[in-house]
């Protein structure tokens, strides 16, 4: 759950682990440690490939460790061509303090998740095709498949259209209407929010949950009713799913290796 605390979550993690199955003792990695920079530009990238985003929206923010700023990208920039050169950094309450561009007057989205959400280190929203095609039907997905199952009790629908999110008090009003434990929020009518302890984690969850909504809806186009996966099950399989030094990594470190053959300029 996002209110444990890191320690409490990693606990947690390795007991259930230690049942399913162990560590592995060699994993391809990365070439070097990236910055939160270079991360958040490489998830940008991976994001954009694999087919979750709308190019004229779409914002990720990033707690700064020991302080109250922001890491965000800048506005106008696509996220096929983001760079980690083009992250801004933003006050609290949205005001930018460093970067070559402005920001997103729909940062309030993150601001006030951020504020109310301490939990929550990275916020990521975007208007992925087949999560936005069951906002605009009110629907949350049925989890049918193995990997919907780290979503198990996180995710929740704001069921009503207000607008665009683009002050503190709309802000306000959507962060109270997510709640103090969902990781991911289906906007009626919008797009969605993913929540994450490590921008790592939140890309992973949020490439799944499309997928995830992508099952769902061709469950509805074959016209049949997809089985969920039964309750115990789930709650056994989704600390394998988010461990950090295993699937999360696992899909991370491979994502990122492919789009640095693809597109070295990321990190530039």
């Amino acid at each position: 759950m996002l209110t444990e605390t890191p320690e409490q979550k990693m606990g947690r993690i390795e007991q259930a682990l230690a049942q399913l199955t162990p560590f592995p003792k060699a994993m391809p990695g990365l070439p070097r440690e990236l910055t939160i920079q270079e991360k958040m530009a490489c998830s940008a990238r991976i994001l954009a490939f694999e087919g979750c985003t709308l190019n004229v929206a779409g914002h990720i923010t990033v707690v700064q460790e020991d302080s109250t700023d922001l890491w965000v990208n800048g506005y106008g920039t696509w996220w096929e061509e983001l760079s980690a050169s083009d992250i801004c950094v933003i006050d609290e309450d949205g005001d930018v303090k460093a970067g070559r561009w402005d920001v997103t007057p729909a940062v309030a989205i993150h601001t006030e998740l951020h504020r109310s959400r301490p939990d929550a280190k990275v916020v990521i929203h975007n208007h992925p095709y087949y999560a936005t095609l069951l906002a605009t039907m009110h629907v949350l997905p049925e989890i049918t498949d193995q990997q919907a199952c780290m979503f198990d009790d996180e995710v929740v629908l704001f069921d009503e259209y207000t607008g665009g999110v683009d002050n503190a008090d709309a802000g306000r009003y959507l962060a109270k209407a997510i709640g103090p434990d969902a990781s991911v929020a289906v906007l009626a009518n919008h797009g969605i929010i993913v929540m994450g302890s490590s921008v790592e984690e939140a890309t992973y969850k949020l490439t799944t949950f499309e997928r995830t909504c992508k099952l769902n809806y061709h469950a509805m186009l074959a016209g049949k009713t997809a089985v969920p996966v039964p309750k115990e099950q789930r709650q056994q399989l989704k600390p394998m799913l988010l461990n950090d030094r295993l699937t999360v990594r696992y899909y991370w470190d491979g994502a990122v290796r492919q789009l640095l053959r693809r597109a070295p300029e990321v990190l530039d």
